[in-house]
């Protein structure tokens, strides 16, 4: 009778706790959709400060804003960690044609690629070869490459329904393309851009020389999708046409910036730390909404949905907005490194960086074990329509934190438009809608809420 009075206890006991759990989600996105900050801040951000390339202005003015915002909700703590980070300069408007016949031009979009070398002062004008990526590239002659602009044409593929894994598919010839064309030769490189939609804007993004020597390094931009099938097109009935164009990007030496971290200590184990973040540099063609204005913001307003819910974290919170994702990932780096040497003990992270569109869910990289302890959280979700769980990456800046114990996840947000919008002058305020903004704060403030709950055992 005594053993089947305990059974009874422990199963009251579990039900409280998951009636508990649901309450205190549901204040957390009725705070969000009602009372939400995360869209005003991003206005700010986009609109005030606007795009946000590391070492810039903009770069430096968000530090300085975010941090104010931060230091205004109340937290335990909020303080800048310095980090060097490199300072690259797109310089002019880039200026591209291609050219059927003396005289006889056609004028195309294309912007540089993060981290080129810009083209002699005259420009590059040199016959094309396109080829469908850098495996191509390598079984063509040298003859056939030296002294022409390479054209990798190779486009995201339409029928994966993961955009990111389209992305993924194609990025190679965008960040390696330059130094593989460089070596054989070639005077140039022009890329298609990142980007599923059929449009006239040119998507940039990093790419990188490696240990190519300087006298090697070659010009290297993206093109629209509309006019890469363009020049395509034209090649295919002339391949004698030239492609001419001019940039005057500089890599200037590295400059001192900032992760911005806010801290709320936990009350039962302030010695264990969960973070929730986004990086806070962006490309300077739009304003950088979705990439990554939209997870600077949520994450912001994680921290302040669990303090206006009521909730007092066991854990330490950090929000953690770091600098330098998208060219050299120092941000991210450095708040590991530091980390290490204090010792702290990292327990779970979270990143926002897949653009501010309704939530789907989440990637963990963990163990088995916790992961089958997360998937019992999945029903907690399911009134947000919130259903999709798992294993799988994380995020870029906190993937330095990864070791044998600590969980990391990625916010997964609906990805079927964020390449229309990535790394381009289309990635603006106007293009993130409030509602899924606010959704996607309230559900990364609800799995910080449950991992700070009952930590990572997976008992």
């Amino acid at each position: 009778m005594k053993h089947l009075f305990l059974v009874l206890i422990i199963f009251i006991s579990i039900d409280i706790s998951a009636q508990n759990d649901a309450n205190n989600i549901k204040k957390i996105y009725s705070n969000s959709l009602t009372n939400g900050k995360s869209y005003e801040w991003l206005e700010h951000l986009s609109n005030k400060i606007g795009a946000r390339l590391s070492g810039s202005l903009g770069a430096e003015r968000a530090v300085a804003y975010t941090r104010a915002e931060l230091e205004g909700l109340g937290l335990d703590k909020v303080w800048l960690q310095p980090v060097m980070v490199p300072k690259w300069v797109r310089g002019l408007p880039e200026l591209a044609y291609i050219e059927t016949m003396p005289g006889k031009t056609t004028q195309v979009n294309i912007c540089a690629l993060g981290g080129s070398v810009e083209t002699p002062n005259g420009g590059v004008r040199a016959q094309v070869i396109e080829v469908s990526g850098i495996e191509e590239l390598k079984t063509i002659r040298l003859d056939r490459i030296k002294g022409k602009i390479v054209f990798f044409n190779r486009p995201m593929q339409a029928d994966l329904i993961d955009t990111f894994e389209a992305y993924g598919g194609c990025a190679d010839q965008r960040y390696a393309g330059a130094m593989e064309a460089g070596k054989l030769g070639a005077v140039g490189v022009i890329v298609r851009s990142l980007n599923l939609r059929m449009d006239d804007y040119p998507h940039t993004g990093s790419m990188t020389y490696g240990d190519l020597p300087v006298s090697q390094r070659i010009p290297s931009a993206a093109i629209s999708t509309n006019h890469a099938d363009l020049l395509s097109t034209m090649l295919a009935l002339d391949p004698t046409i030239t492609f001419f164009f001019k940039q005057t990007c500089k890599q200037l030496a590295d400059v001192e910036s900032y992760n911005v971290i806010g801290q709320i200590t936990g009350s039962q184990f302030p010695d264990e730390y969960i973070v929730v973040g986004g990086h806070l540099d962006s490309w300077d063609l739009g304003d950088g909404s979705h990439d990554d204005g939209a997870g600077v913001v949520q994450s912001m307003d994680v921290l302040r949905l669990l303090k206006e819910s009521g909730i007092k974290p066991k854990r330490s919170i950090r929000v953690v907005l770091f600098m330098n994702e998208e060219n050299g990932l120092r941000g991210g780096k450095k708040y590991a490194e530091i980390a290490k040497s204090k010792n702290e003990n990292h327990i779970f992270a979270l990143e926002s960086d897949s653009g501010g569109f309704t939530p789907r869910g989440f990637s963990f990289d963990c163990s088995e074990d916790v992961f089958n302890k997360v998937l019992g959280w999945k029903d907690l979700f399911k009134p947000y329509l919130i259903h999709y769980f798992e294993q799988g990456g994380s995020g870029a800046d906190i993937g330095p934190l990864k070791n044998d114990r600590i969980v990391l996840a990625g916010l997964k947000p609906d990805s079927q438009r964020y390449f229309d919008y990535h790394h381009a002058s289309t990635d603006v305020f106007s293009a993130v809608n409030k509602r899924e903004l606010e959704l996607g704060a309230a559900t990364m403030a609800s799995l910080v809420y449950l991992f700070d709950t009952y930590g990572i055992d997976a008992e």
